[in-house]
């Protein structure tokens, strides 16, 4: 029997570079065949897609459906059609969407009933890494367990294959990219417009590449588009949130009011104000929970992660708003919000302690307008604030002073393990050394393991007083030096 590899899900599914080893078209149709099964047994509904939701579909016999979508990468001719045959090998029905961002594969997934949604794209990376997103029939991302469940029946004997006569159907959606367009539209008032804004819109020649310019234009913009040429090998090259530099340059060259960033699966943005200042994730989430905090929609608390910066937790605090931090990753914010688990317990109905939260790099989930981070729809909520505040972004990006903060990478000797070092009793002390230290002086630090790199320590410092940071980074890179490389 083939052997495939024991380890398939990272910290937002499958991810690697494409053709070689984890993204190839035996494996994929294999995962495919997999969650098409567990799906049609049932169990990717209740605990198992961290949804909590049952499908009204208890019979295996029933009609199932999987929802496909992709950015605009090469590969994604490749893995389309093995996904395809491994869910039509399990008698599900394939609904093939095309290129559309992240959120509208989650949107899609739920309001046309499927059983599962399968997003190919490996979000920001470059063309030649590609991957797949499972979410469940909710539209939220399946849970870390069934993702384990998976990984577990890959190199089992389990037949998935259904009799000839109980085969699936594929069959083209087209008209897809306007449901998502309308969705998006109807997140923002319909009594406010975009006229007389200006805006630049990079889309990463990526999933957004039709859809962002078009949701502005209809909402009045002029729109001055970056990035809408995807040939299949340009997705996320220096352009993109990544690399903003063209993006800076053309709000300046047009005189825009702004600048907005997608990535290439359009799940997370940069925004650019008209003085070509770049705002991240927690700048973002600081105007959007003011604006909400203001017109009384902020009916809970703010959700950062670990990386968030250590002055919009002093922010958000002094709106006497409640602010959470979790492990990095927009799946880490989403749980939070919902109530959920790593393994999918909890109920959504107890949910509400948590309206909204956001990555740094640019992920923002927000509680009513989706279930996974959408840059696009976050813009616009940001666009609202501008409108409703009649203030530029520029303005508006000042609502908190960010504390000085620095990142390095360590890197470890290669007989050395990140994850187990970290797990381990040896660098404990210098731990709680440093971190004893870094309370005294009303600061942040962190140092965990590369989510890509076993080989990577990163270590964040932020502080209050900048001029102390280098003094922790020496600290801990003297108290490291034993498993680092010279």
């Amino acid at each position: 029997m083939k052997q495939y590899p024991s380890k398939l899900f990272g910290t937002d599914g499958i991810r690697g570079t494409a053709n070689d080893t984890v993204i190839t078209p035996s494996v994929i149709t294999r995962v495919a065949q997999l969650a098409g099964h567990l799906a049609r047994d049932g169990a990717l509904h209740g605990a198992g897609s961290a949804t909590g939701q049952q499908s009204q579909r208890k019979n295996k016999d029933d009609l199932h459906r999987v929802v496909i979508a992709k950015d605009t990468r090469l590969s994604g001719y490749m893995l389309e059609p093995a996904l395809t045959a491994g869910f039509v090998s399990v008698g599900m029905d394939v609904l093939l969407v095309g290129p559309i961002p992240t959120p509208g594969l989650a949107m899609l997934t739920q309001s046309m009933r499927a059983d599962l949604g399968v997003m190919i794209s490996a979000s920001h990376n470059l063309y030649q890494d590609n991957g797949i997103k499972l979410f469940g029939p909710d539209g939220y991302k399946i849970s870390e367990a069934m993702e384990r469940r998976i990984e577990e029946l890959m190199n089992s004997d389990i037949n998935t294959n259904v009799p000839s006569s109980k085969l699936g159907r594929a069959m083209r959606i087209d008209d897809a990219m306007g449901r998502y367009i309308e969705f998006v539209k109807n997140s923002f008032p319909k009594d406010k417009s975009l006229e007389g804004l200006k805006i630049v819109i990079d889309c990463a020649h990526g999933a957004a590449y039709k859809i962002a310019p078009t949701v502005l234009r209809e909402l009045g913009a002029v729109v001055i588009p970056l990035a809408v040429q995807p040939n299949g090998l340009n997705i996320n090259d220096d352009c993109g949130s990544l690399h903003p530099a063209r993006l800076i340059a053309a709000v300046k060259q047009n005189k825009a009011d702004l600048g907005i960033a997608l990535d290439g699966d359009a799940d997370r943005l940069l925004m650019i104000d008209e003085q070509g200042a770049e705002l991240n994730g927690d700048k973002i989430l600081a105007i959007i929970a003011h604006h909400w905090q203001t017109t009384g929609k902020l009916t809970g608390g703010v959700v950062g992660t670990v990386m968030s910066n250590l002055g919009l937790e002093e922010y958000i605090s002094s709106l006497g708003v409640d602010f959470a931090r979790v492990a990095v990753g927009d799946k880490n914010i989403i749980q939070k919000i919902r109530g959920h688990d790593n393994n999918g317990n909890g109920n959504d109905n107890d949910a509400g302690d948590f309206v909204i939260g956001a990555e740094p790099s640019g992920h923002i989930v927000m509680k009513n307008y989706g279930t996974t981070g959408d840059g696009l729809m976050a813009a616009l909520q940001v666009l609202y604030a501008m409108i409703d505040d009649e203030k530029p972004l520029s303005e508006l990006q000042h609502l908190y002073r960010s504390v000085a903060e620095k990142t390095i990478n360590f890197r470890l000797k290669p007989e050395v393990d990140g994850q187990r070092l970290m797990a381990g009793d040896d660098i404990k002390p210098l731990m709680a050394e440093v971190q004893n230290s870094i309370e005294k002086i009303r600061g942040l630090f962190l140092l965990r393991p590369s989510g890509t790199e076993k080989s990577i320590l990163r270590l964040t410092v932020q502080l209050h007083d900048g001029a102390k940071i280098n003094e922790v980074v020496t600290k801990m890179q003297t108290g490291l030096a034993p498993y680092l490389v010279t």
